[in-house]
């Protein structure tokens, strides 16, 4: 949240980044996560039509569920624990197995990293995600310009635990109130974030896109739903 009136907030220096969702658009990964979650409930004989997957992971959202496809499944599943687990033990194995895609760059962000970099901001990840995505990113060539370059997979901290957040402004050697946080979900980025007195950037995008905050606690300092909004966010927060 942004600072009370009459308050000095620290100059903003660094931008942490969500790769899911500001970075990397996952239309094609969730699609197949949604084909591999309805095929693993059907193998269980349980049929999904489309009105009962989208109210299922509408559900999923507004429950602030960690874990959404299990909590799809669970929702689909009415409640039986027994096919639920099978169901996700399929779906977990699927996903284990499949041919692994890479991310899917977001339009204009790979232009808008190196922008920020080159105004002389740290760039660095606060990322649930395995180790191959950091190749990934240089693949895009977008990853050389993150000073910090840890997610999930080094150090086994997931979101929202601020230990994530508290691993990245350690090693840019910066203190939480001097970054600003950009993320797509409110529990994961936007309410862990503010309570280490970071600035936030809710990305509004893909599966949690209609995600509410449940206290004035998990407000974002700015709402964006397109890389040209999140660059006049990014400038509005770094130039107060």
């Amino acid at each position: 949240m942004t600072a009370p009136p009459g308050s000095s907030a620290p100059a903003i220096r660094a931008v942490l980044f969500d790769v899911g969702g500001p970075i990397d658009t996952e239309i094609t990964s969730e699609q197949a996560n949604d084909r591999a979650i309805r095929a693993a409930l059907e193998a269980e004989g349980v049929p999904v039509t489309d009105a009962a997957y989208a109210s299922a992971s509408a559900y999923a959202v507004e429950a602030f569920a960690p874990d959404a496809y299990a909590s799809i499944i669970w929702r689909l599943a009415s409640n039986d624990p027994a096919v639920a687990r099978r169901a996700y033990a399929r779906f977990h194995s699927a996903n284990r197995l499949a041919e692994q895609g890479g991310i899917e760059l977001r339009p204009g962000i790979g232009e808008l990293i190196p922008l920020l970099h080159a105004r002389g901001l740290l760039l660095g990840l606060a990322a649930n995600q395995p180790l191959r995505v950091i190749a990934e990113l240089d693949r895009h060539g977008v990853g050389r310009y993150f000073a910090h370059r840890e997610v999930s997979g080094h150090h086994g901290y997931r979101k929202p635990d601020v230990r994530l957040f508290l691993r990245a402004c350690e090693d840019l050697q910066l203190e939480p109130a001097e970054c600003v946080m950009v993320g797509d979900r409110i529990d994961n980025d936007i309410a862990p974030a503010n309570l280490l007195g970071m600035r936030t950037i809710l990305f509004r995008t893909g599966r949690h896109i209609a995600q509410q905050p449940r206290s004035a606690d998990e407000l974002a300092d700015a709402e964006v739903s397109s890389v040209e909004g999140l660059s006049e966010a990014l400038l509005a927060l770094t130039r107060r």
